[in-house]
């Protein structure tokens, strides 16, 4: 994942030297706004890339002697039968909507977006006796 890191790190740097260059000479909040989020977005994945490698160290596809066979195997765990995607996709909608219609509306699907993603995070998480 070092390569990945790399690569979007140097996507973040464009992104910040295209905004600080578009702030100083366009004054356009909204261009700014968006390039800033670009940047900040591109930093995340950067993050998540470099920390996973540090954690992880260099994959079997990062190294020229690795061999497919290293990489076989489960590769995560996936919940067979969650409600909580389709709540959260309904939740996303509502707010969606919500920007059409009204406060109202996006505060409703605000909470029940939170509510899939809080359900998706902790369904699996047992009580402890």
């Amino acid at each position: 994942m070092k390569t990945e890191a790399i690569l979007f790190a140097g996507v973040a740097g464009f992104f910040l030297v295209t905004d600080v260059l578009y702030a100083v000479w366009s004054r356009d909040p909204t261009g700014t706004a968006a390039l800033t989020v670009s940047f900040l977005m591109a930093s995340l994945v950067t993050f998540f890339f470099a920390t996973n490698y540090r954690r992880k160290g260099l994959r079997p596809e990062d190294r020229a002697d690795g061999r497919v066979h290293e990489r076989s195997g489960p590769v995560d765990f996936f919940p067979p039968h969650s409600i909580w995607p389709s709540v959260t996709a309904a939740g996303t909608a509502l707010l969606a909507l919500g920007v059409v219609f009204g406060l109202w509306l996006l505060l409703i699907g605000l909470g029940v977006v939170l509510a899939g993603m809080f359900g998706m995070v902790f369904q699996y998480v047992r009580a402890r006796d």
